[in-house]
């Protein structure tokens, strides 16, 4: 019996124990006493005058992992949630329209989300604090899940007008988009041409010229944004539209985002050069993906995108379906407990794998593969410095 099971058999399971998410059940032996969303959390919320704390994550997910070890496993932690709070866990892969909601809250008081999406709510599920990620103690410049854990409890037994003020700040900034919407436009009716023109130019003032793609780090490849650039550039033939989509993509194609061996792109990447991903590599990105370099190469007629096409294919029907034919949503990032362990490489291990020194070195020329490596001392393959590839 190995450790780990042991240890759940000592450690008395919460109410998700019953649930058939992996996600939540992930956290059905945790020392917090997690609720599922439901009827019996919000209503205890309300007899009780708790605030709510809201957790939203998936299974797949690295840094739910690593907030979960963290804290959610810590004993200390745990006894501060129960007693304070009310503690609810939902998987964004059951419950999409709760997760876009507080997605969208945190992005109008962070100006950006991602998960673990961490809420802190009233009874009656109005966010009065948000943020994604937080680590046990303050570190990262981010502030510690115990110490705001203690700040929010205080506040909103003694400064319950500070509380109410915060929520009313963010209802009323949720609000704001929806006024704005003109409800004169016909439903399907062709958007104006100069919105399309206002949205292309835009787009293309916020491109990374040296880089491709948009904004610095975590970058991610925004796929509808470089499709709409290329319909753009089809309805316009202003080529800048064109040249800077395959810029782009021929930037992914070389970078560490693309799986050169297996196929498919990395969620997003932590640098702006697109060398160092976040391993977890997800199915709607890969479908976005294969759909932008189809309809490059519908444009451009260059067979290289054929052929990422048809890896990306590839590794979507190998590792991402069930032999039932159905599709899993995502790869964890982590591999043995450890993040990015399957796709990075020392030298040695390619020497070995290819037993050819000829071809071995030739690999690791192509690839950028070193002793010293490029990240954490392994390497992460990448064409970026071949001139060929590009």
């Amino acid at each position: 019996m190995d450790g780990n099971h042991t240890e759940k058999i000592k450690r008395r399971a919460n109410m998700l124990i019953n649930e058939i998410s992996p996600y939540l059940l992930q956290h059905a032996y945790n020392p917090v006493n997690w609720y599922p969303w439901g009827k019996d959390a919000l209503e205890k919320a309300k007899s009780e005058d708790k605030p709510i704390f809201l957790s939203i994550g998936y299974s797949s997910c690295h840094w739910c992992h690593v907030m979960a070890h963290e804290s959610f496993e810590d004993e200390e932690i745990a006894r501060i949630m129960n007693e304070n709070f009310v503690n609810i866990k939902v998987d964004r892969e059951e419950r999409a329209d709760l997760d876009d909601v507080y997605q969208r809250v945190c992005q109008l008081a962070a100006g950006n989300g991602g998960w673990p999406l961490s809420v802190f709510l009233t009874p009656d599920q109005k966010p009065f604090y948000i943020g994604t990620y937080f680590p046990k103690n303050s570190k990262y410049g981010m502030p510690g899940f115990m110490s705001i854990l203690r700040q929010l409890a205080d506040t909103y037994v003694n400064n319950r007008n500070e509380v109410l003020s915060a929520t009313s700040e963010f209802m009323h900034a949720l609000s704001g988009p929806a006024e704005d919407i003109s409800t004169n436009r016909p439903l399907g009716a062709e958007p104006e041409r100069s919105i399309l023109d206002e949205a292309a130019v835009s787009l293309l003032h916020f491109g990374d010229s040296t880089y491709g793609g948009f904004g610095q780090a975590p970058k991610f490849p925004n796929p509808s944004n470089l499709l709409f650039l290329l319909r753009y550039y089809e309805l316009s033939k202003i080529s800048k539209f064109k040249d800077f989509v395959v810029f782009t993509a021929d930037r992914m194609i070389s970078g560490g985002i693309h799986d050169h061996l297996g196929g498919g792109f990395a969620r997003y990447s932590t640098d702006q050069k697109w060398l160092v991903p976040h391993f977890e590599k997800m199915l709607y990105d890969n479908a976005l993906l294969i759909q932008l370099f189809s309809e490059i190469y519908q444009v451009t007629q260059d067979e290289k995108y054929i052929e990422v096409l048809h890896k990306s294919i590839r590794y979507v029907l190998r590792e991402l379906t069930s032999k039932d034919g159905c599709f899993y949503s995502a790869e964890d990032a982590d591999s043995e407990g450890e993040e990015g362990k399957y796709y990075l490489w020392t030298k040695r291990e390619i020497l070995d794998i290819l037993n050819n020194e000829t071809e071995a070195n030739l690999f690791c020329l192509y690839y950028g593969v070193t002793e010293g490596g490029n990240f954490e001392g392994k390497n992460i393959l990448n064409s970026q410095n071949n001139q060929a590839f590009l």
